[in-house]
């Protein structure tokens, strides 16, 4: 999972010995440290990274030096190197491995580039000090969700901050609105050209060569002061006995001398030296144990690759140190692309088999970088040698999979492009196929590619390599069955991969084990479940498997809620989100949605919000997820529980149009609960009653049932129903209908059995804290709390728990109704008519009406089967 870093792409050439000071542009460059960015735009060969080291190595800022690659087209790749760079200036940035941009970097799956981003810009800012940030070879990125981050990178860097940019091309940034802001300095191919004096000083300073006036002049006219031409044409004429004939057929602009002057320097060369520039010129970086293996050993080149490295940067041959100890080069780049070229059209005209030649140049390169533990390097050159066997071997890992070290995007590259001729041959890489594009949320294409698999299958004979490819296609469908909720599926297909993966697979068993663990968890086998998740959190942990060590620890947390240990689910929901990091990936938002059920029911309802409101955030850039339909209910219920009856209705309806425009089946019982606690506020008990019986929701049915009146079939629901949440020990479950039991049994009448009842239930909520669960049951809950058989069971808990019942509270009537008005309103539940009424009472007819005015004003409601509803909530009757 983590990705192995070329450290010499990090250190900033050294300046040369020999080279020409260029007062002007380094005063360019001092003042440009009040802008935001510096552009130094030029082609290849101009002097821009010469220019850059120089004047960082005579100034007194600390810098970070990224030399840029094809390989930091990869987001993940880029910012780690990005992340280690700065590291470099303040080792102090992200001291918690925990949290910030070290889990991000090392999540298997990629992460939105703004995320990671703005993560990393968190920590920018704590840098105190003023420094430089160098992207050198910018030109290489190629990758549009990079130039956004960089130019998200631009307008929010902190002052202390200056950016350098050193590119051929001009970068893909808002360059024009960093000009109109006067934030933009620029030095451009017209500054970079050599002028008279300078082309004079680096010839006879730099190159050793003496020529007139007249001739510098014409060199510096016909080469238009470009640094790589003067080069150039100073080294061919080393061996030129007539230097003023050479300079008159010197003729035309750089762009179309270069391969002449390429020519005349390299058949100066000797024979050996020109073979070790052919032979080399496919590395992007070059050291000598690297060179000798990829060069081997020649009869016409005697010395090492590090004594010939040395002899052609002594020689100035277009090569650059990238550390102080020169163990590490590089060619200049269009000299590279150059000799590459060369090298194609020498094997091919000599031998007839040039890229039989060049692939085995590269397949030595990949046996060096691999030797070398730099697999994501040998993966490269295996690719450019197309040695699909020795790619697809690097691809796989011997521990853990490339596309779990932050490689899946160069992978996915790859496998894309091979035929499926290749991908046929080779089973397995159909299933590494399908497991990039799951890590890259491309679901729908997943199936596909375990079919092929499968198929290409057939025949085979059964070997302990085919029976792990089929443990992995069975550990991908087990993966996308969770995303489902597919119980039965998640079982079969997770218990048939443990069967068949190797024992030493141990990233995919620990994926795997985690999946198995969820499917318990949706079958309520809590015990197993949680067995599961350890293991696989210890699995994780031991092997780096970031993803699934926040995901197990995240199922951890939902069992002790369940098992109502509230404080310590909090502080495993707190640790989920230090893993997430900040800003959190999206997963953290199941985190968040567990601590505002826990603050809710804390009875904290603004941070219970708070955190709702963060879930549903994160939840929206989830693909193919029901967790913003899991956090709207929430949200909703929260709202009933503020008395927003109207809003919680448009909520859950906005949350069920969801949930059925993408079948998301699991989350139908959840809004059909919060439904029926709308309906039962709205005192349409019928249709409340209809979606408890149609969801099948018992706990809902005996609380309509309650407020029906109808208690004895109330307790023939709920009684049941707390021996089987006993038996399987879901004590969420059995506390949530102790506490409705007991207010039916006291409407029943059995009033010491409710009293006994709510002091079991105060000794389970009592260590966890809860509140809300007695509060939400209404009046009827204060009245049992209040009996002094009861209060004197725990009279500190008790007493917080009636504090909680506060006037603004829905269970509470803006004026008591007068003992009369309680009266008449017993009878309106009995069915009498007005005028039944008046006769029972000896009152007159005007006068029962008047006290109908009364009750309904101060129940606020409309009509008579209202107030009895309405009553019966606050336990009045």
């Amino acid at each position: 999972m983590t990705i192995l870093i070329v450290t010499t792409k990090l250190y900033m050439p050294p300046p040369r010995l020999k080279i020409v000071s260029r007062p002007r542009l380094i005063e360019q460059l001092n003042e440009g440290l009040t802008r935001k960015l510096t552009v130094i735009s030029a082609p290849a060969g101009s002097g821009k990274t010469t220019l850059v080291s120089e004047w960082l190595a005579g100034g007194d800022r600390p810098f970070a030096w990224i030399s840029m690659d094809d390989g930091d087209n990869d987001p993940a790749c880029f910012l780690t190197y990005l992340y280690t760079a700065l590291r470099n200036i303040d080792p102090n940035i992200d001291p918690n491995i925990e949290s910030g941009i070290v889990p991000l970097l090392h999540s298997p799956q990629p992460l939105p580039i703004e995320l990671m981003m703005t993560t990393l810009l968190h920590e920018i800012i704590t840098i105190p000090n003023p420094f430089v940030l160098v992207f050198d070879d910018y030109h290489v990125l190629k990758t549009g969700p990079l130039h956004d981050a960089i130019s998200l990178l631009l307008e929010r860097m902190p002052p202390q901050m200056h950016l350098v940019i050193a590119t051929r091309e001009e970068p893909r940034l808002p360059i024009a609105r960093l000009r109109v802001r006067n934030q933009l300095n620029e030095v451009r191919a017209s500054d970079l050209r050599f002028t008279y004096s300078e082309a004079t000083e680096f010839l006879g300073k730099v190159m050793g060569i003496e020529l007139s006036s007249e001739n510098i002049a014409l060199l510096e006219a016909r080469t238009e002061g470009w640094i790589a031409g003067l080069q150039l044409a100073a080294l061919s004429m080393k061996e030129q006995i007539d230097v003023a004939t050479f300079l008159q057929s010197f003729s035309g602009s750089h762009h179309f001398i270069l391969d002449y002057l390429i020519e005349e320097v390299l058949t100066q060369q000797s024979a050996s030296i020109q073979a070790f520039l052919l032979h080399t010129s496919i590395l992007d970086r070059l050291s000598g144990p690297l060179c000798d293996a990829v060069f081997g050993q020649s009869d016409i080149c005697s010395g090492s690759g590090q004594e010939t490295l040395e002899f052609l940067e002594r020689a100035n041959l277009f090569i650059v140190p990238l550390d102080s100890e020169r163990r590490w080069y590089r060619y200049h780049h269009l000299f590279a692309d150059l000799l590459r070229q060369r090298l194609r059209q020498h094997f091919s005209s000599t031998t007839g088999e040039g890229e039989r030649i060049v692939a085995e140049l590269h397949t030595r390169a990949s046996i060096w970088y691999e030797d070398n533990g730099l697999e994501m390097e040998a993966f490269h050159h295996a690719v450019a040698a197309n040695n699909t066997s020795r790619a697809a071997r690097l691809v796989e890992g011997e521990r853990m999979p490339l596309l779990f070290r932050g490689g899946v995007v160069p992978v996915l590259d790859w496998l894309e492009s091979l035929p499926h001729e290749e991908m046929d041959a080779r089973p397995a890489m159909w299933v590494m196929y399908a497991s990039a594009l799951l890590m890259t949320g491309q679901m729908t294409g997943v199936e596909p590619k375990l079919l092929a698999a499968e198929k290409a299958m057939q025949g085979l004979e059964p070997d302990a390599k085919s029976r792990d490819t089929l443990g992995h296609i069975a550990a991908i469908r087990a993966t996308l069955a969770v995303s489902k909720h597919q119980l039965d599926d998640i079982m079969v297909e997770a218990k048939r991969a443990l069967d068949y993966l190797n024992p030493d697979n141990l990233p995919v068993r620990t994926a795997t084990t985690w999946s198995l663990g969820y499917a318990y968890h949706l079958q309520g086998n809590r015990s197993a479940a949680s067995k599961a998740y350890h293991e696989a959190l210890s699995n994780s942990e031991k092997i780096g498997h970031f993803v699934i060590t926040m995901m197990a620890t995240l199922g951890l947390a939902k069992l002790q809620e369940a098992d109502n240990q509230l404080h310590m689910a909090a502080e495993t929901y707190q640790h989920v989100r230090k893993l997430a990091g900040s800003p959190p990936l999206p997963a953290a938002c199941e985190a968040h949605l567990g601590l505002a059920r826990i603050f809710y029911e804390w009875n904290d309802l603004h941070t219970a919000e708070h955190h709702g409101q963060q879930s549903i955030q994160l939840a929206r850039q989830l693909e193919q997820t029901d967790r913003i339909v899991a956090t709207q209910v929430f949200l909703a219920r929260l709202k009933l529980a503020q008395g927003d009856v109207s809003g919680a209705a448009a909520m859950i309806a906005n949350a069920e149009y969801v949930a059925r425009k993408h079948c998301f089946v699991m989350q139908m019982p959840p809004i059909a609960e919060a439904q029926v606690l709308i309906l039962l506020q709205q005192d349409n008990l019928p249709a409340a009653a209809r979606l408890a019986q149609k969801h099948d929701l018992p706990i809902l049915q005996a609380r309509v049932l309650l407020t029906q009146g109808e208690t004895f079939a109330a307790l023939a629901v709920l009684e049941p129903l707390l021996e089987q949440a006993e038996a399987k020990q879901l004590e969420d479950e059995r506390l949530k209908t102790m506490l409705l039991l007991a207010v039916v049994l006291h409407a029943h009448g059995e009033q010491a059995k409710a009293a006994q009842m709510v002091k079991d239930a105060l000794v389970m909520a009592e260590p966890g804290g809860f509140i809300r669960t007695f509060v939400d049951e209404g009046i009827p809950m204060k009245r049992l709390l209040c009996d002094g058989v009861v209060h004197g069971t725990m009279p500190s808990y008790i007493e917080k728990l009636l504090a909680e019942w506060t006037e603004d509270h829905a269970d509470s009537l803006i004026e008591p109704l007068s003992e009369r008005e309680l009266e008449i309103l017993q009878l309106i539940e009995k069915g009498l008519s007005n005028r039944d009424i008046a006769q029972q009472l000896f009152l007159a007819l005007s006068t029962v009406k008047g006290h109908n005015r009364n009750i309904f004003d101060k129940l606020q409601v409309q009509r008579r089967t209202e107030a009895v509803a309405r009553a019966r909530q606050l336990g009045l009757l």
